[in-house]
């Protein structure tokens, strides 16, 4: 997605949205941390507003991944489901 439409979004259609601890259960399921973080294609919503992002996989669970992402120059951070998350391979980047 073009950087000033999403530096729009994320400044106008409401917070990110992030799953929440319930949802994430990571008191009771096993984390994973990459010391190197992955690059990703990810879903996050911005308020009720969806947008595509270019992002890192820091950390994950079966069901989630921590990524984090750069929008107008500021890291974002978010918990999004495992299937919102579309692995990067050399050739795509």
């Amino acid at each position: 997605m073009d950087a000033r439409i999403l530096e729009r979004i994320a400044a106008e259609a409401g917070p990110l949205q992030s799953l929440s601890p319930e949802e994430l259960q990571l008191d009771s399921a096993p984390v994973t941390i990459d010391p190197q973080p992955k690059p990703a294609r990810a879903w996050v919503r911005f308020g009720g507003t969806p947008a595509l992002v270019d992002a890192e996989v820091c950390r994950w669970t079966a069901d989630a991944c921590a990524i984090r992402f750069l929008i107008g120059g500021k890291e974002l951070k978010a918990w999004v489901w495992a299937s919102a998350v579309t692995p990067l391979t050399h050739t795509q980047q």
